[in-house]
């Protein structure tokens, strides 16, 4: 389940609980999907990751 309580329950933000879920559906561990997620929660951050996909895609030639 996740936890925007902390500690050992972990921490994800209440508002990137849907991004959470759709990381672990894809199979990523607790701890990298939590990463990512809270990493998304202002703009910039958003902004870095769809940067950084972009560019693996072009680098795998997608």
């Amino acid at each position: 389940m996740v936890s925007d309580r902390g500690g050992r329950a972990g921490f994800v933000y209440r508002t990137r609980w849907d991004t959470y879920r759709a990381l672990r559906r894809k199979g990523m561990p607790k701890s990298k999907a939590a990463r990512i997620s809270n990493a998304g929660l202002f703009r910039p951050g958003r902004v870095r990751m769809a940067r950084k996909a972009a560019r693996t895609r072009q680098r795998r030639g997608r």
